[in-house]
C-alpha cells in the first residue's frame, strides 16, 4: 500500500489524495491514507467492495493494515503475559509495554470512532504522523 496504491478519497469529495511512491511521494512525504469519509466507522472489508479498484480508491487497505497490527500487538501483549507467567514472574513487562499499546489503540481505533470516520485516523508514514500531530 506504501508503494503501489492509488489515490484515496480521503474527504469523499471525489478529490483523491495520492499517498504512495508510485504516485510522485518520497519515503517522507509517502503515506498509507486513511479510508474515505463516505466510508465512516463502518467495518469495510475487502468483499464489501464492488471490485479491488473502489476498495484500494475508498482506501481499505488502511483498515486492513491498523485492525492487523492492532491485533497482532494484543496478541503479543497476551503473549507476554503467558510467558511472564508461565516463568513465575510478576506481569510488569506486560504492564510496562501496555502504555505504547494503549496510545497506538487511542489513535488508530478510539480516536477515529469518537470523530465518527475512520478518515480522521493517522496516516501511516512520516508526514502524515506529524500532521496528525498538529
Amino acid at each position: 500500500a506504501f508503494i503501489a496504491a492509488p489515490p484515496v478519497d480521503i474527504d469523499g469529495i471525489r478529490e483523491p489524495v495520492a499517498g504512495s511512491l508510485l504516485y510522485g511521494n518520497n519515503i517522507i512525504s509517502g503515506a498509507v491514507i486513511p479510508s474515505s469519509n463516505a466510508i465512516g466507522i463502518h467495518f469495510y472489508p475487502i468483499w464489501e467492495a464492488a471490485s479491488v479498484e473502489e476498495w484500494l480508491y475508498n482506501g481499505g487497505p488502511y483498515q486492513l493494515i491498523v485492525f492487523h497490527f492492532l491485533l497482532g500487538v494484543a496478541s503479543y501483549m497476551g503473549r507476554e503475559w503467558e510467558l511472564s507467567y508461565r516463568l513465575g514472574m510478576r506481569p510488569w513487562i506486560f504492564v510496562a509495554f501496555s502504555a505504547p499499546v494503549a496510545a497506538a489503540a487511542a489513535v488508530f481505533l478510539v480516536y477515529p470512532i469518537g470523530q465518527g470516520s475512520f478518515s480522521d485516523g493517522m496516516p501511516l508514514g512520516i508526514s502524515g504522523t506529524f500532521n496528525f500531530m498538529i
